[in-house]
């Protein structure tokens, strides 16, 4: 929840709460309670906007196609003129050219080539004319964006206008990984590719470490970052979002969506995130633990050893992190 459309009063700074970590770690929940919030709009998994919404016109969680929704209607033309202004294979093609992890070395760094340079001033004015409209029309004062992506979280330091905040969301490793194994449909998608992809424990563990170790790298270069445990997002919804709020400066006295042990979502405008991102309605907060049952002991035991210094550091390897 936010302002009214066109409510919010020009400013020339944008500020994003990009919510940052590895998959399956909560990100779509957080960022539907984030966005029912006063002053705050969630637009999930904004890195997917060119390929999922642009290009295969993808439905909004909303149900409306992407095109015809009328707040992404709304940015379109607000951002671009329209999105038919666009070229939306060329944009896919764009944000893989400059937003990679092998290219966050560039983003660091003065020594890039020229050519990536050019690249890189025009993507980062496409996605602040895109933030920006998103922040107009809504009239939010703050835009969550929970697409996770290390390389995104870097590419945001270079966007002009743009004041960056980012949340370090963390589960347990083993959770992860055994969410990874699970089939989950795509609830757009018909055909052989209906299916999320799923990774085997030991890649996932893998992902999971540079994923997290990438974000920790944000916080040592002085992006402002705030560190979250879905368990205790789950525990404590009140107390954790009225801390997320405060650190991203915006209202924090609209959370009568919370009830004890759930929350109510209402409808929401997002263009990629987890199936469940239209779901709406009462849920109820779980930790969802089934890991500690139904991932095999062999796959437990490896997720533990290639991630066990992140169990250390985030809580997970003593009595309140097994709460």
């Amino acid at each position: 929840m936010a302002g009214s459309p066109g409510t919010r009063e020009h400013a020339a700074t944008v500020r994003i709460l990009y919510v940052a970590g590895s998959g399956r770690s909560g990100s779509t929940l957080l960022g539907r309670m984030l966005g029912q919030t006063g002053g705050c709009t969630s637009v999930g998994e904004l890195v997917r906007i060119w390929k999922r919404g642009a290009q295969r016109r993808v439905a909004c969680s909303c149900g409306e196609p992407f095109r015809r929704c009328p707040l992404w209607a709304a940015v379109g033309e607000a951002a671009f003129g329209g999105w038919d202004t666009l070229d939306a294979r060329e944009l896919v093609a764009l944000q893989r050219s400059v937003d990679r992890a092998r290219y966050v070395p560039f983003m660091l760094l003065p020594a890039a080539g020229r050519g990536y340079r050019q690249r890189l001033s025009r993507y980062t004015d496409v996605l602040r004319r895109l933030y920006t409209a998103v922040a107009d029309v809504t009239g939010a004062d703050v835009v969550v964006d929970v697409s996770k992506r290390a390389s995104t979280l870097f590419l945001l330091t270079r966007v002009p206008g743009v004041d960056l905040r980012v949340v370090h969301l963390v589960r347990d490793s083993r959770g992860v990984a055994y969410s990874w194994t699970k089939s989950v449909a795509k609830p757009e998608a018909t055909g052989p590719a209906r299916y999320v992809g799923r990774f085997h424990p030991g890649v996932t563990a893998v992902r999971y470490l540079l994923d997290n170790l990438a974000v920790w790298l944000g916080a040592v270069i002085g992006v402002p970052t705030v560190f979250l445990r879905y368990e205790d997002l789950v525990a404590a919804p009140r107390d954790e979002l009225s801390r997320l709020l405060r650190f991203a400066g915006a209202r924090s006295d609209e959370l009568e969506f919370l009830a004890r042990g759930a929350v109510q979502l209402a409808a929401s405008h997002s263009v990629g995130g987890n199936p469940r991102r239209s779901e709406q309605g009462q849920v109820l907060l779980d930790r969802d633990d089934e890991w500690r049952t139904r991932l095999p002991r062999r796959h437990r035991l490896l997720v533990t050893a290639v991630t066990l210094p992140l169990l250390g550091a985030y809580g997970y390897l003593t009595r309140r992190g097994e709460r």
